[in-house]
């Protein structure tokens, strides 16, 4: 028998590492929290015989790995003194007795005169003595909650292993949909949802196409042209996704299909130091007058004022979800009449950041998306997953920072096509699938 002394960051780590180095066969002798991390003890080649009779008698295990630091891994650090004898208890309960009838009585009615007063300190002795107990009781308790959180994440690992090796050998094809959608970036949900919905029966020239083929017809395009810009239209969103670029670009469409006169700018960024400049700049070169506007009833004025103007695009600050002034931004619009709010998202940003920010814009109702920055995107899998989770309907995308050139109308099948040619790096292993998708399929 072979025991080896594994320490990771977390459970999962420690557990790929033993399956890695001691193979699926290893048995868990312990697990213990440590400072640094997760400490688990396996063996190989387990005889639990031999283990019981070496720490019966202190024979070092093979590889000259002693019992007694397995032991001290696995046992808790307070052990209890064992119970007194009988024939012990019988002689102090004796002795109790017989210095109880030397003691002369008392009557309960005539209390003893004088009676010296009882100690402070003999009154206040039992709580200082339980103190030190009940600290041990709630250390022991911390500790018997750290020990069942770990065994918990023990077989949780356990479990999702299980589940997603069982998976493989059963429906080998969906395994694989799995595994490719995971190389692309798409997150677990949606991947999950794209599996469900594949037919019972497929085979491995499907398992290979329908899979891109059900992700690009999950997206939802708007269908909206360059050309088709009327009305007022509000870019809404993060700081840094690039509104006021997309802004330039749009209107240069609509001054090339419209003309000068018929296109207008508002700014309501008062934020950012230059981000009015900006916008004016763009004006400038383009010969559109940018209005400004302050609060919801500057913004009314100014709108009021352009109504006769066929394309009025409205530039607003960037800001984040847990920013305070997002809501004096969701104010300024809930009483501007008719504006058709676009959420702009750049698809360089993490999943979660993106999840994050379409839940914190979701009050003003976005009619649309602008998915930006594809060019500084190295995989465009949680764009995407975060588009088909909110349903949300995209309108342009821009892949560069040239006005006009670099926007496109949505096109979903040139997305998925996008995406899975600029992905670029291996499959996932057994031990990343099985923590994405394993406890999915056990409880499904």
């Amino acid at each position: 028998m072979k025991i080896k002394r594994f320490v990771a960051a977390d459970m999962r780590q420690a557990m790929r590492e033993v399956r890695e180095e001691q193979g699926p066969e290893a048995v868990i002798l312990s697990t213990r929290r440590l400072d640094e991390g997760i400490e688990v003890i396996a063996a190989i080649d387990y005889d639990e015989s031999l283990v019981r009779e070496a720490a019966r008698h202190g024979a070092p295990l093979a590889a000259g790995e002693p019992v007694a630091a397995v032991a001290a891994a696995a046992a808790p650090a307070d052990v209890p003194p064992p119970p007194r004898a009988p024939a012990a208890m019988a002689t102090a309960k004796v002795a109790a007795a017989k210095a109880a009838s030397r003691t002369p009585p008392v009557r309960a009615s005539m209390p003893a005169p004088d009676a010296p007063p009882v100690p402070s300190a003999a009154v206040s002795a039992e709580p200082v003595a339980m103190q030190p107990l009940m600290e041990r009781a709630m250390q022991d308790t911390a500790r018997m909650r750290a020990e069942l959180g770990s065994l918990r994440e023990m077989l949780e690992v356990q479990l999702s292993s299980l589940a997603w090796n069982d998976m493989e050998r059963r429906q080998p094809l969906r395994a694989r949909v799995l595994r490719e959608m995971t190389r692309l970036g798409i997150e677990p949900d949606v991947a999950s949802q794209l599996v469900a919905a594949l037919p019972a029966q497929i085979n491995a020239e499907q398992a290979r196409y329908l899979p891109l083929g059900m992700l690009s017809r999950s997206l939802t395009v708007s269908g909206r042209n360059l050309s088709d810009d009327q009305g007022v239209t509000a870019l809404v969103g993060p700081t840094g996704v690039g509104k006021t670029t997309t802004i330039a670009k749009l209107a240069a469409r609509a001054v090339l299909h419209r003309g000068v006169e018929q296109v207008a700018l508002v700014s309501t960024d008062h934020y950012r130091i230059g981000a009015a400049a900006q916008l004016e700049h763009y004006g400038r070169l383009l010969g559109i007058r940018v209005y400004p506007a302050y609060d919801a009833p500057s913004l009314r004025k100014v709108l009021e004022l352009l109504r006769d103007r066929h394309t009025v695009l409205i530039d607003t600050a960037g800001v984040a979800g847990s920013d305070p002034r997002l809501a004096q931004q969701l104010e300024l619009f809930s009483d501007a009449g008719d504006v058709r709010t676009c959420l702009v998202l750049a698809a360089n940003t993490q999943p979660r950041s993106l999840d994050e920010a379409v839940r914190a814009y979701r009050p003003l109702k976005p009619d649309a998306c602008i998915l930006t920055k594809l060019d500084e995107a190295p995989s465009l899998g949680g764009a995407l997953s975060v588009l088909i989770r909110h349903r949300l309907p995209l309108d342009f995308t821009t892949d560069g920072q040239r006005v006009p050139e670099d926007i496109a109308t949505a096109d979903a099948r040139v997305l998925v096509c996008r995406a899975a040619q600029s992905q670029k790096s291996q499959l996932p292993d057994d031990g990343q699938m099985a923590e994405r998708f394993g406890l999915a399929v056990a409880s499904a």
